[in-house]
Order: C-alpha cells, then sequence, then structure tokens
C-alpha cells in the first residue's frame, strides 16, 4: 500500500511539472517573408511623413558594390491599427511606437519562429528619427544576421559534401549542391553555380599573415592582390585576358568579424581586362588566422548581366560566413 501512494504521488508530481512547463511555453506558427525585405509597422501618417522618410534613406539605401542601385531591404509598410492575428508572422519586423520613452527594443520570436523584431520609441517625430539615426547599424545588423542565419538554415537541407577544401585548407564552409568545383587545387579552389543569365562564383586561397598589411594602401594591396589571382586563375574568353577589379570606382572597405577572428571586407566591381565586356560585383573576406598563420581569403562574385544581383550576392555572404576555421 506504501508503494502504490509513493508511485501515486510520483506521477502527480510529473504531471504537475509537465502542466507547468506547458503553461510558460508558447506555440509559435512559422514565420513568413522573403531575405532581404523588411515589415515596417507604423502609423499611416507617420509613414507618409518625416519617419517614413528616414525610414526609406535607411533601411532602402543602395547596397554597397553593386553595379546598379538595389535597396537594402525591399520593405513594405503596414499600419499599426491592423498589425494582429496573421499579420504579425513576417520574419522581420521593424515596429515605431510614438508617445513612449526614447528606445529601442528587439524582441526574439515574439510572434513567430524565428522572427526578429526590432521595436524604436520615441514621445514625438523628432525622438523617433533620433533613435533610428543613433541605432541604424545595430538594427540592420539584427536584420542581416537574422536573414543569414535563415539563409543558412535553408542552404544545410542540401548540402554539398564531394569536395576537398577541409583537407586543402582547414576549414569547413556551407554551400548547396547546386554548386560544383570547377577548380580543386591544394592552393586553390574555385565552386561555380549556373543561374538563368550567369553564374555565381567562390574562390578559397590563403596568404602570408603578413601579405596586406591595414594601412592607407591596404585597399590598393587587395585590387593588387585580387587582379593576381585573376590573371593566374580565372581567364577570359580571349587569349590573355582575365578578370580584374574595375578601375573606375574605388572598392569599398570595411572591418568585420568572421568566425571570431578580425577580418577585412572588400565590395566592388570586377571586368575583364582586354577581353569581351563582361563585369559584375564581388565581395571579398580576408580572414586572420593568427593560429595558423595566415590569411584565409575567401571572394564571390556574379556574372548575371540586366538582373538585379542584390540577392545573388547575399547568398554568397551567407556561404562565406558559414566558414568555420579549425
Amino acid at each position: 500500500m506504501k508503494n502504490i501512494l509513493i508511485a501515486l504521488l510520483t506521477l502527480v508530481m510529473i504531471v504537475s511539472c509537465d502542466e507547468g512547463k506547458n503553461a510558460n511555453h508558447r506555440i509559435l506558427s512559422n514565420s513568413s517573408g522573403n531575405l532581404n525585405s523588411l515589415q515596417i509597422v507604423s502609423a499611416n501618417a507617420d509613414w507618409e511623413g518625416a519617419i517614413g522618410e528616414e525610414i526609406r534613406d535607411i533601411f532602402a539605401a543602395p547596397v554597397d558594390g553593386l553595379p546598379q542601385p538595389e535597396p537594402l531591404f525591399t520593405i513594405k509598410q503596414m499600419p499599426t491599427k491592423v498589425f494582429s492575428g496573421f499579420a504579425t508572422s513576417s520574419r522581420t519586423i521593424l515596429k515605431i511606437e510614438k508617445g513612449k520613452e526614447a528606445g529601442i527594443k528587439v524582441a526574439e520570436d515574439p510572434f513567430a519562429r524565428p522572427q526578429k523584431m526590432v521595436v524604436v520609441r520615441g514621445m514625438n517625430n523628432e525622438e523617433v528619427i533620433q533613435q533610428l539615426r543613433d541605432n541604424k547599424q545595430r538594427i540592420i545588423a539584427t536584420f542581416k544576421n537574422a536573414d543569414i542565419q535563415e539563409k543558412l538554415r535553408r542552404i544545410s537541407k542540401s548540402l554539398h559534401s564531394k569536395n576537398n577544401i577541409e583537407k586543402n585548407f582547414g576549414l569547413s564552409i556551407k554551400f548547396p549542391s547546386a554548386y560544383r568545383i570547377a577548380m580543386d587545387d591544394e592552393d586553390f579552389t574555385w565552386i561555380r553555380k549556373d543561374i538563368r543569365t550567369g553564374t555565381m562564383d567562390l574562390m578559397i586561397y590563403e596568404l602570408p599573415f603578413n601579405a596586406i598589411k591595414r594601412n592607407d594602401s591596404t585597399i590598393r594591396e587587395i585590387i593588387k592582390m585580387r587582379d593576381s589571382i585573376g590573371k593566374t586563375h580565372i581567364p577570359g574568353e580571349k587569349e590573355g585576358s582575365y578578370m580584374q577589379t574595375e578601375k573606375a570606382f574605388s572598392p569599398s572597405l570595411f572591418e568585420t568579424i568572421i568566425d571570431n577572428k578580425p577580418a577585412l571586407e572588400t565590395k566592388g566591381t570586377w571586368d575583364i581586362k582586354d577581353g569581351a565586356f563582361m563585369a559584375g560585383p564581388f565581395i571579398n573576406y580576408i580572414i586572420e588566422d593568427e593560429i595558423n598563420d595566415r590569411l584565409v581569403v575567401l571572394e564571390g562574385y556574379v556574372f548575371a548581366p540586366s538582373v538585379q544581383k542584390r540577392d545573388y550576392m547575399f547568398e554568397l555572404e551567407a556561404i562565406i560566413k558559414s566558414v568555420k576555421i579549425k
């Protein structure tokens, strides 16, 4: 009898714990929305006025390095009064709340999963606009990182696995099985994907640790390095022609972190030296791998004439940011 009572008490305790867990666990629907898109939630008057203008200036600004202007995010506004139910399922949301103490709040999965919502508050237009300006880099990074993680989640469903990248370079990188290995040498890997109007390409190689100095001539050293790699490995159709950095416009240079390591990010355009007219955008990362006394270089570029290229370049950026150096 005593054993039966102990068993019953144990069962009651287990059920009570499970009920407590269920009470604290919200069942969230799947989020929706395209990559590089952003749902703006605001009053119509704010969207049509100075706040909306500031939002468009920040979040629909042209992407660096593209040959034609394309917005950082494709933005769409929704009136605050209809933001409920199914309308709250967008994957990335920027919400404006006026009449409240100035500040911003980042919410993780508030209505759906995965979801990032940034709430920007201020007592009036001026305070909201100031919060947007003061925190724009943080907000952009929040949404960009969310998009990259979602892209990598989708990529992981069908990964390319038959390659020698880890063996040759001591690193792992996630890219879809739709890509093919065009060149797989011990010191240079060239990965390609055919698209409707051209190709998406990714290169991996390494340099001595001190090959690129951080000083006033850094961008010139990167251009020289890129042109040398293009001459050696990326020939054009005409004999003697090759891919080079376009000389008409200087690339943009940024400092960033890749795989918890300092890195240089270069965005610009390429063309073909002494060959047919071909050009497109590139994004180049030089990662400081101090432990292995080297620089790891990963570059993506696109040839896709007459079509928008933002989303192609975003895919290459996401692939590069999946790198894990051993």
